[in-house]
């Protein structure tokens, strides 16, 4: 089974290289790294282009302007030829090793058509201190309406789940992985397992919780993503799920 990892970038060479060590690292080798670059300034291109022979063929990249992450993500899956498909953040890094073998296993089972596991988080200059574990051992489609979907970092899907369902949208600012959640649960019912355990490794800081303006704004995808996929929800459900980061606890 071959697996297509997508990894968005712009202008992250501060964090890439810990990305594709970790790629590399991967005990399962069947995979190819597509590397989707919005037309960096910086040093990235460079640093991909260094580590480019030692995946023997397996990494493609291109580094072109998009219309923002989601565009770049889109770009990723049509490129994809790999059965699985799943999206690697260029500030973040495979926990562990096995991520992939585990992955693997987890679609052993020709009904399931899509697996998802768990994330933390560290600071940056800190990866040895968690500050938030995010476990999706919970998650169920009915928790969708309250703003949980399972982590998104973890979540691998094969690719005929993307022919049938259709690519992320890109008229969304920051909640187009939840409404992707809820178009693949609630609309298309997919068949999903959970692995129990950590996946990828994250630095805080991501584009959902910088500041209050970006919290609204996700609150205000998120309702849309619920009623444009026909899910009854409001601000007030949608925002429960803040209460549950703010107190540490795991979904």
């Amino acid at each position: 089974m071959k697996i297509s990892i997508i990894t968005v970038t712009y202008n992250s060479s501060r964090t890439i290289e810990d990305t594709i060590k970790s790629v590399l690292q991967q005990s399962y080798k069947d995979y190819e790294y597509l590397v989707i670059d919005g037309g960096s300034q910086d040093k990235t291109i460079d640093i991909i282009k260094s580590y480019e022979q030692e995946f023997d063929g397996r990494l493609r990249w291109i580094s072109e302007s998009d219309k923002g992450m989601y565009d770049a993500m889109n770009k990723g899956i049509k490129m994809a030829s790999g059965d699985v498909v799943g999206i690697l953040n260029s500030d973040d890094y495979y926990t562990t090793a096995n991520v992939l073998s585990e992955i693997v296993k987890g679609f052993a089972d020709s009904n399931i058509d899509a697996v998802y596991g768990d994330i933390h988080f560290i600071r940056d200059g800190q990866p040895e201190r968690c500050v938030r574990y995010y476990s999706s051992r919970l998650f169920h489609r009915r928790w969708l309406r309250y703003g949980f979907m399972p982590a998104h970092p973890s979540f691998y899907a094969r690719h005929k789940v993307y022919d049938n369902a259709g690519l992320y949208k890109t008229d969304y600012k920051i909640g187009a992985d939840y409404e992707m959640m809820v178009r693949l649960f609630h609309g298309h019912r997919i068949k999903a397992k959970y692995l129990p355990m950590d996946f990828v490794t994250m630095r805080t800081g991501g584009a959902s919780t910088r500041n209050v303006q970006s919290r609204l704004t996700l609150v205000q995808e998120d309702v849309r993503a619920c009623r444009e996929n026909g899910l009854y929800t409001n601000s007030f459900l949608i925002s429960i799920k803040f209460i549950y980061k703010i107190f540490g606890l795991r979904l």
